[in-house]
């Protein structure tokens, strides 16, 4: 008998669920997006704007600020995340020089802004000017002198110290996600997954502040990886405050893929690199709307940084180089033996650093961040002075690496045994032999570069912002210089030799030492990343020189093979999995021959499957059954007896639907019948009203069948970013894959612990 009387009367109450009601939609603190609902719903939502727009003036002008909202935010992303990049050089370049002393005119000056504004520089000795003053000179008014040494050493581990323990307690207290590079996690994010305040407001402001603590520490890590995290921090804020892409996780997303771009084209001065780097290395969906938004936002990015001009050489970078000398086909020979060094090193790299980071993860080690940092930064401070190319900042070491030696360079690695006679234009000064300062110069390198080999394997994953890039760079810039150097007395010496004698006469300029510098750090880069196309596109875009991209892909394609043949993973998806994180990599290639109704649950032996029926639970069956399990969500069958499967419903959605209907629908008690049908069921005249549910059942949910080769499921899940799929035989239900289920199956089949692998 039903209870018709009661249905009509409230006929429009239990259909309440037709109105979207608050939080519906959104995931729960590390859960996985569903895109294919996420995008429905845009659909449904554009769809929407397209009819209204049609019905007056005011929803058409609507519809065009909608259309317009993705690239306002682009606009706003680009303006903010240059600025912040600006701001952060700026504040860089002035903490570095802090350590070794400070401008008398004005303390804000860094040590090149105090000596242009003097006018009793000379250009001899243009680093020098009275109005800058090192710490010796200010305390004891000594500048030479083994007192003077000892105490600007002690100030430069001081300051060194202060700017560490600053910024890990920092993080510590107001924002522990802003630790580490950020990239291993962005890319998860950008996967589906939810990291709720990983891009908060609390999260930037650390982060900004902290960056600029730490590089100007002088320890081993850079700002480049860690700017992507704040670009994608600016994208979450601005992606908030349009409705359009803060109730849609998968929209965000596409906000936030365009945000890595920026922080790329900011960190390089790439703008093309950078859209090629979110393409390439962090997104997970692409669309080419998408591209395009990018492309904009690393535009404004880029533009916004040059008007800053933080550096005051009309560039975005410190290290921008030109070259006048074309490369020879003889020398691709050292361009790809630095390719293989730089697949070693990445190799080398990762295996060292992940063995570090799980000991930090499973013994007392973890326990103790603070001191960690203070330890490893004061090693470094300790180390680093003495030695010229260890104790300045790491860009400016990469700036002199790659640096031409022209006719008014001063560095040691321009120590040239000058020819008295020689009449040539400025740009094309001949080889020549090297002189006391190159040698000095040689060894010194060999020392740092074994110092910085060793020492950021132990500073990358401390609880401070730290980035790869830079430190990388260095690795490589180092060997490659040394390399030139190499080959260039090589061809001075031996220029008769049949390898030298068609390209290289005497008093020609034919080896440049900046050349393999840049190739190397091209190697070292891509083997610790695994970066190709866009790491290339970086390079070229730093250099401003198109000739030089055959020797840099050289270099990228040995170094990327080198590293490969030892371990498939680059240095963020080894993190990644560190880490635990829920992150199906599109690399990844599955040829086992399993079958679904092998890793389906339940398995055999296992307690049935919980699931809803459409129209015979109570209120209180479904909230028991809520409460004793912590599923995501659960089939809906007709019957426990058919398990003919009707659709699939959330969790997060069915307890909101039950809490809003007891607020906001009279008669809805724990016996009140649940039904996810049309037509309410026949119920007994004196029953309570039946709760209508149907608006929160998704009617599509994705299936395979039992027999589904796992290869094909994974390929699902990856294309789709499926958060579950059923697996029924002949519309019967027989089980349920989660993603989780894919990634611990992947695991076993690798000969890997699966539950090591899960995140905690």
């Amino acid at each position: 008998m039903v209870n018709a009387g009661a249905m009509s009367a409230s006929g429009n109450l239990m259909d309440f669920l037709d109105e979207p009601f608050p939080d519906v939609g959104t995931y729960e603190d590390f859960h996985t997006i569903d895109w294919l609902r996420e995008k429905s719903r845009d659909t449904d939502r554009h769809r929407k704007i397209t009819s209204k727009s049609k019905e007056s003036v005011w929803e058409f002008i609507k519809g065009l600020l909608d259309a317009w909202s993705g690239w306002v935010v682009m606009l706003l992303i680009g303006l903010l995340a240059g600025t912040l990049a600006g701001v952060i050089d700026l504040a860089v370049d002035w903490m570095t020089d802090l350590k070794e002393g400070v401008c008398l005119s004005a303390f804000w000056y860094s040590h090149e802004q105090c000596c242009w504004t003097s006018n009793e520089t000379t250009f001899e000795d243009r680093d020098k000017c009275p109005l800058w003053q090192k710490w010796s000179e200010l305390l004891v008014n000594q500048s030479e002198g083994a007192s003077a040494y000892i105490l600007n050493y002690l100030m430069y581990i001081l300051w060194a110290l202060l700017f560490a323990f600053l910024a890990v307690s920092l993080v510590r207290v107001f924002a522990p996600y802003a630790c580490g590079s950020g990239i291993p996690e962005i890319k998860t994010i950008l996967s589906g997954f939810i990291i709720r305040g990983y891009l908060g407001k609390w999260t930037l402001l650390i982060k900004t502040v902290t960056l600029v603590l730490v590089v100007s520490s002088g320890l081993s890590l850079g700002k480049e990886g860690p700017l992507v995290h704040v670009a994608c921090c600016c994208g979450n804020f601005f992606s908030s405050l349009f409705s359009k892409y803060s109730k849609n996780e998968g929209k965000r997303r596409e906000v936030l893929s365009a945000a890595a771009a920026a922080g790329v084209s900011v960190a390089f001065g790439a703008p093309i690199g950078g859209v090629l780097f979110s393409l390439e290395e962090v997104s997970y969906y692409f669309p080419l709307k998408t591209l395009w938004r990018s492309f904009f936002a690393a535009l404004v990015a880029a533009f916004t940084l040059r008007s800053i001009n933080p550096f005051g050489n009309s560039r975005l970078v410190l290290f921008y180089v030109e070259y006048h000398t074309p490369w020879y086909m003889a020398e691709l020979f050292p361009f790809i033996l630095l390719g293989v060094f730089g697949g070693l090193w990445g190799t080398l790299f990762i295996r060292c650093n992940i063995a570090w980071c799980r000991r930090r993860k499973t013994t007392k080690l973890g326990k103790y961040p603070v001191l960690e940092v203070i330890v490893v930064t004061a090693i470094t401070a300790i180390i680093a002075y003495p030695n010229p190319y260890t104790r300045r900042s790491t860009s400016e070491l990469i700036s002199e690496l790659f640096n031409d030696c022209g006719a008014l360079e001063s560095s040691q690695l321009c120590d040239y045994i000058n020819d008295p006679n020689m009449t040539r234009p400025v740009d094309d000064i001949p080889d020549r032999p090297a002189g006391f300062g190159v040698y000095t110069a040689m060894w010194q390198l060999a020392l740092a570069l074994i110092f910085k080999i060793v020492i950021t394997i132990f500073t990358f994953g401390m609880k401070i912002p730290s980035g790869l890039f830079i430190p990388s760079m260095a690795v490589g810039a180092m060997a490659g210089r040394m390399v030139g150097i190499g080959v260039e007395q090589l061809a001075y010496h031996h220029h008769d030799w049949i390898i030298f004698r068609n390209w290289c006469r005497p008093g020609a300029d034919c080896v440049t030492p900046g050349l393999y510098a840049m190739v190397g750090a091209a190697a070292c880069l891509g083997g610790v990343t695994r970066m190709t196309v866009s790491l290339v596109v970086i390079m070229f875009e730093l250099t401003g020189g198109l000739e030089y991209i055959v020797p840099l892909m050289a270099a990228a394609v040995t170094s990327k093979w080198v590293a490969d043949a030892f371990g498939k993973e680059g240095i963020y998806e080894a993190h990644i999995h560190l880490n635990g994180y829920p992150f199906l990599d599109v690399k990844d290639e599955f040829t086992h021959r399993t079958l679904a109704t092998d890793v389906m649950r339940p398995r055999r032996g296992e307690p049935p499957l919980s699931v809803l029926t459409q129209d015979s639970m109570t209120v209180e069956d479904v909230e028991t059954l809520i409460k004793e399990t912590d599923y995501n969500g659960f089939p809906v069958v007709v019957s426990r007896d058919s398990e003919r499967l009707i659709g699939f419903a959330q969790r997060r959605e069915l307890i909101l639907a039950i809490k809003n209907a007891r607020q906001r629908q009279e008669g809805i008690v724990s016996n009140s019948i649940m039904y996810f049908t049309e037509e309410p069921p026949e119920l007994p005249a004196n029953s309570p009203h039946p709760l209508k549910l149907r608006r929160v059942l998704n009617l599509s949910p994705f299936t395979v069948t039992d027999h589904t080769p796992m290869e094909t499921v994974v390929d699902i899940f990856r294309k789709l970013g499926l958060r579950q799929c059923l697996v029924t035989r002949s519309g019967r239900l027989l089980g349920i894959i989660t993603k989780k289920d894919v990634l611990r199956h992947m695991a076993q089949m690798a000969n890997q612990d699966p539950e090591s692998i899960m995140f905690n």
